[in-house]
């Protein structure tokens, strides 16, 4: 069960009918509305406290990885239904509190509980702390460069973080038709000329593997992929992503 509470911010003071000829500090800015989700596991109800006691002793981040997937689910369902393009998937990241934890479904339905546990936000692993240092690093000289006009973006690139979007969703079908779309876009740009030469030599790598990409795409026009489309779906969406990691890595702004 998903349950869904908006929480309105302060209300904004109506401002003075009358223009005041002396400049009066500004407002401080409006607080931003937030909304609590909380998803209830209605299928599986604790014979006891001490029984729910012992499961939320080791409850933590999978638990959580868990709700915000459904969280998402229905998002994705509302941004169908809605054709509303701005509503995207959120991520742990975005969460201004996360907790997990037991009661009775109407109080925690209203944000009460009976225990719960308070999970500090994780900022990443070490083993990708460089990485995503140097993920920053190339991003700001690119935005800065973007921002002079030394630089543009590859159509390829928007398309293939969509597509890790969609695989990292579970959305393996949209990611299979996705990736196909951006790996013919970045074979293309490569012939045209628009990819430097380290992307280019990378892509090389990918060529044989348009073949089993459209397959897969194909096939997921129709039907879940099986085991072998979506490793390869995942194996060339990774290369994909280090050709293009290259890439900024090896700019010359």
């Amino acid at each position: 069960m998903l349950v869904v509470a908006r929480l309105a911010a302060p209300e904004r003071s109506s401002p003075p009918h009358r223009v005041r000829r002396r400049a009066a500090p500004l407002p401080a800015p409006a607080a931003s509305d937030t909304a609590r989700a909380t998803i209830i596991d209605v299928g599986r109800p604790f014979a006891s406290d001490t029984d729910a006691a012992r499961w939320l002793s080791g409850a933590g981040e999978p638990e959580l990885a868990g709700g915000v997937a459904v969280l998402n689910r229905a998002l994705l369902a509302v941004r169908a239904l809605t054709a509303d393009p701005y509503l995207n998937p959120v991520t742990r990241a975005q969460a201004l509190a996360a907790r997990v934890g037991f009661g009775a479904g109407e109080e925690v339905a209203d944000g009460r509980w009976r225990e719960a546990l308070e999970l500090t936000a994780i900022h990443g692993r070490r083993r990708r702390a460089r990485a995503e240092r140097e993920r920053a690093s190339s991003a700001n000289s690119r935005l800065a460069a973007a921002l002079a006009g030394r630089w543009s973006s590859l159509i390829c690139e928007e398309l293939t973080v969509r597509a890790r979007l969609d695989l990292d969703l579970g959305r393996t079908r949209e990611a299979a038709l996705q990736l196909a779309v951006a790996l013919d876009g970045a074979l293309a740009e490569r012939s045209a000329g628009g990819a430097p030469a380290p992307l280019g030599d990378r892509l090389e790598g990918l060529v044989e593997a348009r073949a089993r990409v459209s397959a897969a795409s194909e096939a997921a026009l129709t039907r879940a992929l099986s085991r072998d489309e979506l490793a390869t779906v995942e194996r060339t969406l990774a290369q994909l992503e280090a050709a293009l990691r290259a890439r900024v890595l090896t700019l010359d702004l």
